[in-house]
């Protein structure tokens, strides 16, 4: 068998990533000054709804960030942009992730929030089109997948930062079939990438009093892209010693294992990690705290940010009629951490305490997925009724002192 034209096909292929990952390094290397949202009038944010349950619990967290940003609407402060063409069914009509007027539309707000949305595979009834998460991420360089994690009752307060561009999945289109018997798929770290979100995770601890941060890598067998992100994370973790912040590795396999074992859980506070890894082990911490139902995420950047549920559109739910009882409680955090990120942290502390009092304490009112339990209407209701109570500071602090 000849190999020359298999190997220079793939070795065009390689080329052409090569230099579009250099160049996207030129372009990092630029400093983009960060958005100040105080200074904006009005601050844009857009919804996406999203596909299958999206549709259902993104509207449950828009109608709680309209409640909790009502003076601001009315003052003019904030404006909200119903951005309608992220379904699946639009976007394999344009043969994009994201059509370019979407995008557009995007591109138009401050910050976005985003409902679920499918992303087809191979076999699925929809064409094998690119992840929409992974396009807008790419395309607004949202770089940090901030995602915090709060179990009260075993001492656990995590926040996850995972990067957003590089890793596993940015190039996950763009791998090749080598001839019929070999597939290669690439995994990018760059200095850049690896820099920017590891001080961003130095960073918030120094800010919010965190003593400890833990990488995590597989360094020890992926020594190349791996073993940069380990060297970075121990070369920035010496500017911050002056802090009292210390800086730990965990490899990816035995770190799924501490996360769940008692012994360990407490010692863990800020985590930073490439793309996969955080993927992984942000779905295992929302497991312990409720289910991927329960967890919001940010994705930020220098200009716009982007918030979410960690979880996917769940059409099961759709097809089977279940997805009135979908938990929007994932939605609603991300709502949360919007209001924050916009400047209004004492607004989101509220809403914060109010599902921790609904979700993880009180429990009058439980998501099942099934109709044997409540809607994501009423447990919206409930849950605005206990922002809306005098009492819930007290009721929350009493839970948390048991």
């Amino acid at each position: 068998m000849n190999n020359s034209p298999i190997t220079e096909n793939a070795g065009k292929h390689f080329e052409e990533i090569l230099k579009s990952q250099l160049d996207r390094i030129e372009l990092m290397k630029k400093d983009e000054v960060w958005t100040d949202y105080k200074s904006l009038k009005p601050i844009v944010i857009g919804i996406c709804w999203g596909d299958g349950i999206g549709k259902i619990i993104s509207k449950h967290a828009q109608h709680v960030l309209e409640h909790m940003l009502k003076d601001e609407v009315s003052g003019g402060l904030v404006e909200f942009r119903n951005i309608s063409g992220l379904t699946i069914e639009n976007r394999v009509k344009c043969g994009q992730a994201i059509p370019d007027d979407v995008l557009e539309e995007i591109k138009s707000c401050h910050v976005v929030l985003k409902g679920p949305t499918t992303t087809p595979q191979e076999g699925d009834k929809w064409p094998n089109i690119e992840s929409a998460n992974v396009t807008m991420r790419r395309e607004l360089d949202l770089f940090a997948n901030v995602r915090p994690v709060k179990i009260p009752s075993k001492g656990i307060d995590w926040c996850f930062f995972r990067e957003n561009t590089e890793g596993a999945y940015v190039l996950g289109s763009k791998g090749i079939d080598v001839g019929d018997d070999l597939s290669v798929d690439f995994k990018i770290i760059t200095q850049q990438g690896a820099e920017r979100i590891i001080r961003m995770a130095f960073e918030y601890a120094k800010n919010n009093g965190k003593k400890k941060v833990t990488a995590v890598t597989k360094a020890n067998v992926v020594k190349t892209t791996d073993g940069r992100f380990s060297r970075i994370a121990k070369k920035i973790a010496e500017e911050y010693k002056e802090f009292g912040i210390e800086q730990d590795e965990w490899y990816i396999d035995i770190m799924t294992a501490k996360l769940i074992d008692p012994a360990r859980q407490k010692d863990f506070q800020v985590i930073v990690l490439p793309n996969l890894y955080g993927d992984i082990l942000t779905d295992e911490a929302a497991q312990l705290q409720g289910g991927v139902g329960t967890a919001g995420s940010a994705n930020i950047g220098k200009r716009w940010a982007m918030f979410e549920a960690i979880h996917g559109s769940a059409p099961r739910m759709v097809d089977e009629g279940r997805d009135i009882y979908a938990d929007p409680c994932s939605m609603i955090r991300a709502a949360s951490m919007l209001i924050r990120h916009i400047g209004f942290p004492e607004r989101a502390d509220k809403l914060d305490m109010a599902l921790e009092v609904c979700g993880q304490f009180e429990r009058k009112l439980v998501i099942t997925g099934r109709d044997n339990g409540a809607t994501g209407d009423a447990l919206t209701e409930y849950l605005l009724k206990w922002v809306n109570d005098p009492e819930l500071k007290n009721t929350w602090e009493n839970y948390t002192k048991k």
